[in-house]
């Protein structure tokens, strides 16, 4: 397994502030916070007018992890900028899961084990309703693993997310759960979701 660490990610403050309010259900795709709406904000405006986007909704990785989090939902949305202004947006948003958790988001080779190649792209936290949103700018459609020594190119077009703390899914799946490196410090707990069958381009 390949881990990338992205060295071009930024999470908006527009998502930030949004941590703590309530997010509405995937169809919408607005955010709620203390009674209005409020639109993330993606790219620059006059990008966003014209330019594709293409919508992942994410799996429960497990019956196990599906049977603790019944109503666990997400789905990103990206934003396919690089073409015009030299890079994406990708906007992550979840529903259902565990709360005030932090997960790790990876573009990864295949959606479930052994993953193949993965890039990290960023985190996002969960609110007391255990609801999360955040938004990563990075290159997303022309994204690829490389191995110079070999030379090999891949292509990581689905998309997970891990618990990042080893103990996060200890209430789910018991204190031996397994420890994964899908985080920062190398330590994280198991894949949470994932885009299953679903691709980018």
């Amino acid at each position: 397994m390949t881990i990338l660490a992205t060295a071009a990610i930024t999470a908006t403050a527009a998502a930030a502030a949004l941590l703590g309010g309530s997010i509405s259900g995937p169809s919408s795709g607005s955010l709620v916070q203390g009674g209005g709406t409020v639109r993330a904000q993606v790219g620059q405006q006059s990008a966003s007018r014209a330019a594709p986007t293409v919508t992942l909704n994410l799996r429960t990785s497990t019956p196990q992890l599906a049977k603790c989090f019944p109503k666990a939902r997400s789905q990103v949305t990206v934003l396919l900028t690089t073409d015009s202004i030299g890079k994406d947006s990708f906007t992550i948003r979840a529903w259902g899961l565990r709360p005030q958790t932090d997960y790790t988001v990876f573009l990864i080779q295949k959606a479930g084990p052994n993953f193949g190649a993965a890039e990290y792209i960023g985190d996002f936290t969960t609110n007391k309703q255990g609801q999360g949103v955040n938004v990563f700018t990075l290159i997303v459609e022309e994204a690829f693993a490389f191995n110079n020594a070999t030379p090999a190119r891949t292509d990581p077009n689905s998309v997970g997310f891990w618990f990042a703390d080893p103990t996060a899914d200890d209430g789910c799946l018991g204190g031996k759960s397994p420890v994964t490196g899908f985080d920062g410090d190398g330590s994280a707990g198991v894949q949470m979701m994932n885009s299953g069958n679903a691709r980018l381009p």
